[in-house]
């Protein structure tokens, strides 16, 4: 069974608090999700803190790192 954690952030567009299924056994990811709010497209990208604990950022789609 697929264990999933629930994130939360806010939407760059919009500033509405969103919240995330994340798959924390697949590390690392970035992939673009719609906005449950306003329907623009944003960049999110899940990391590993040195403590293992999961991170989240919401972006614009074309902001760059």
């Amino acid at each position: 069974m697929l264990s999933q954690e629930e994130m939360s952030g806010y939407c760059p567009y919009c500033g509405e608090l969103i919240t995330l299924l994340v798959d924390p056994s697949a590390g690392e990811q970035t992939y673009i999700e719609d906005c449950a709010v306003c329907c623009r497209p944003i960049l999110i990208r899940i990391s590993e803190a040195n403590d293992g604990a999961l991170q989240i950022s919401l972006r614009h789609e074309n902001e760059a790192d």
